[in-house]
């Protein structure tokens, strides 16, 4: 957060645990943005080992599956099964991001992740101890009886900073 922005102010009943989450997601989106705003051009379009997408096509990535992350915890936080998500989907979706993102500008992704991250901090400071506590099985990790605190932690929380450790080392001399 920039020194102009205000934290949204929250009920005494909130989660503390919620906006815990919250501030290290937006911490983790604000670390990617900073990441990303330093590139030259030959490093944006750097192709990562392992997977071959450039590091502009993940940074939007990260951007782009904000909504989804927040979508499965809170359907999960609604007391809701998690079934028929397989890695192969998401192995599948990451794939056709990546064709259709290829050309995808510094400013459109970093865009992406901000007003993203934005909301899906704001959507994650809604979650009640009690929702996040909440656990039921998800197809993605073999029908594992999972709390939507995991899902969020484990996707929304971590995704930024799984990716910039992965970038970081991309582009190093």
């Amino acid at each position: 957060m920039t020194q102009t922005q205000t934290r949204p102010t929250t009920s005494p009943a909130a989660s503390q645990l919620a906006n815990a989450l919250a501030d290290r997601l937006e911490a983790g989106a604000g670390a990617l943005i900073t990441f990303a705003q330093g590139l030259t051009d030959a490093q944006w379009k750097t192709r990562t080992p392992h997977d071959g997408r450039t590091v502009g096509v993940i940074v939007h990535h990260v951007g782009s599956v904000y909504p989804i992350e927040i979508q499965l915890a809170q359907t999960m936080a609604s007391g809701q099964a998690v079934t028929g998500v397989t890695w192969d989907d998401i192995h599948a979706m990451n794939a056709r991001h990546a064709a259709e993102f290829a050309d995808v500008t510094r400013e459109a992704a970093i865009d992406l992740v901000r007003t993203n991250s934005t909301a899906a901090a704001a959507a994650l400071r809604a979650f009640t101890d009690e929702q996040l506590a909440q656990a039921v099985t998800v197809s993605l990790y073999g029908d594992a009886p999972l709390t939507a605190q995991f899902m969020l932690e484990d996707h929304a929380v971590r995704h930024s900073y799984h990716h910039l450790a992965r970038l970081r080392r991309a582009v190093q001399p």
